[in-house]
């Protein structure tokens, strides 16, 4: 018998191929010798020499990737402490209404937030650099942390705190021995999607980027106006395929913390 494919996934295809046939155009042309985005000449790894013989790249690269790292940190643990919050408030309307403050943030324009984090810091006189920077990545991350963290707990049985509160435990064997084991992958998860976010941001960044320091997405932007360069598909290319194993490494870990929560709630359970 002949396989038929379903609409459902001959759409999805379809989709897919247009999200990503874009991507792999641009890394297909990053090993052109002939330094063009058409006409194919012959393999070269000359764009990426280029690449890594700029310092000052390399530089921009480091601080992204610094950037990344300190405010997904940071805005994991404020994201995990908001969300526990939020979860221990028991009347409904106050929880709705700080969910709906946190939400605001995730819908509101970047250019919106970009905008409002240059009056603010410039009313309050930080100078526009790595601190601004970092500060308005953690701002931005944060509602982001409590929202995959938030299910987490919502999805945790109290019987499980009660049970610990009968065997003695004070609230903070509670919050550490319970809470936290439980909810780690929902804070993995955050911290990947506040390390993603911030690696890509640019509209908020640009705002609030000052002279002398740098990111690579507004360094993509700034190599973008100045004309077509292979160096950009270099760069781009090396950013996605990091990405990919920021994804990667995110499923193996998440896989492992749900297989040692389950492995946790069958021991709570006895």
């Amino acid at each position: 018998m002949k396989r038929k494919f379903k609409p459902s996934t001959i759409y999805l295809a379809i989709v897919f191929v247009i999200l990503y046939a874009p991507i792999f155009y641009l890394m297909y042309y990053s090993f052109n010798s002939g330094g063009k985005m058409y006409a194919f000449d012959r393999f070269t790894w000359e764009w990426y020499g280029e690449l890594f013989a700029d310092t000052r790249l390399l530089i921009i690269v480091l601080n992204t990737i610094i950037i990344a790292l300190l405010s997904a940190a940071i805005s994991t643990i404020i994201g995990t402490i908001g969300a526990i919050a939020v979860w221990y408030v028991k009347q409904n309307k106050m929880k709705n209404l700080l969910l709906s403050l946190n939400n605001i943030l995730i819908v509101s324009p970047d250019v919106v937030i970009g905008a409002s984090f240059l009056i603010l810091f410039t009313f309050i006189g930080i100078q526009l650099g790595f601190t601004s920077v970092l500060l308005a990545h953690i701002a931005f991350s944060v509602p982001i942390v409590v929202i995959m963290v938030l299910p987490k707990l919502q999805e945790m049985s109290p019987s499980l705190i009660a049970a610990a509160k009968d065997l003695g435990a004070n609230n903070y064997h509670i919050l550490t021995k319970v809470i936290l084991p439980y909810i780690t992958p929902g804070i993995f998860a955050g911290f990947f999607m506040a390390l993603t976010y911030s690696l890509d941001d640019f509209a908020v960044t640009f705002f609030v980027t000052g002279n002398g320091f740098s990111t690579l997405s507004v360094e993509i932007y700034s190599m973008a106006r100045q004309g077509v360069s292979l160096t950009i598909n270099a760069l781009s290319t090396i950013l996605f395929l990091f990405t990919v194993l920021l994804v990667i490494g995110y499923y193996f870990i998440s896989k492992r913390t749900n297989a040692n929560g389950r492995m946790f709630g069958l021991g709570a359970r006895k």
